[in-house]
Formats: structure tokens, sequence, C-alpha cells
């Protein structure tokens, strides 16, 4: 089973101003273990970044689905929480069961649209309780199902 992983890399950045300064950045990766994420953040990252960086941490990062765009200004990454509304059939009783999704939008409307585009497939009925623009720079999925390697 593939999860995604967020993986912190630190490493000098040059700032605008021409100065350097050490950051800590979040990316995540779809992977099987901690140690195939570690393996694969350095291969994405070490075509962007000169220098030295480190793999600071590494952490499974709770998704449920990710919503990707191909727009230019989609450049930021939105935590939403959704909720979803079942009936249990034997009492009657609402339940509501918390799921959380990434969305890649420009802005908190347009991570709105994104999220309710990619849920109209969807026969529960969900509410969303919260959209929170997360750190994370970039996101990196296997390309293709076929390219994952063999479970």
């Amino acid at each position: 089973m593939y999860t995604w992983f967020e993986c912190k890399i630190r490493y000098e950045k040059t700032m605008e101003n021409g100065m350097s300064k050490k950051v800590t950045e979040p990316y995540l990766v779809d992977a099987l273990s901690f140690t195939e994420a570690e393996k694969r953040i350095i291969e994405e990252i070490t075509p962007f970044i000169t220098g030295e960086f480190t793999v600071s941490d590494i952490k499974r990062a709770n998704y449920s689905e990710l919503f990707f765009s191909d727009e230019d200004s989609a450049d930021r990454w939105f935590r939403c929480k959704i909720v979803f509304i079942t009936l249990d059939e034997k009492s009657g009783a609402e339940k509501r069961t918390s799921t959380n999704m990434l969305v890649q939008a420009a802005d908190l409307r347009d991570a709105v649209k994104k999220l309710d585009e990619g849920m109209k497939g969807t026969m529960a009925d969900y509410q969303i309780g919260s959209i929170t623009e997360t750190m994370i720079m970039d996101v990196f999925p296997y390309a293709e199902v076929n390219d994952r390697p063999e479970v």
C-alpha cells in the first residue's frame, strides 16, 4: 500500500537580497516505506538545490486524496478537512467521518472550487470542515502506476 510521506529538506538558500539563510522546506512523496521516501526525495530534490542538503524529517502524511492542478497560478497546497455524513440504517443516527485531502490551488477560493470539482462524482454527502494553506513546496507522486516498484 502506498502512502504519502512529508519530507523536510534543510539547506542553505540564497535570498533575494543575496544573503544566504538556512531553511527547512516540506515536500510530499508517494512511497512504500520511510526508506523509499528518503531515497525518492533525494532523487527529486537533487537537480533543484545547489550545494548540500539534508533530509531533516520524514513522517507519514494523512491524506486520503490529492487534487492536482495544471494551472500555473495554482502554486500552493491546501489541507482540506472533509466530513462525510452517513446515516446508520438501524438507528437512523447521523454518523460523521473526517478525512484530510490536499488541493493544489492559487488561493483559498480556488481551493474550495477545485475541491468541489474533485468531489463531484462522490455519492456520499460531505461538508468542508476546514481549509488551511500548508507550507508544502511540491508534491512528487509516482508518474504512473506502472512506475511503482512491485509490492
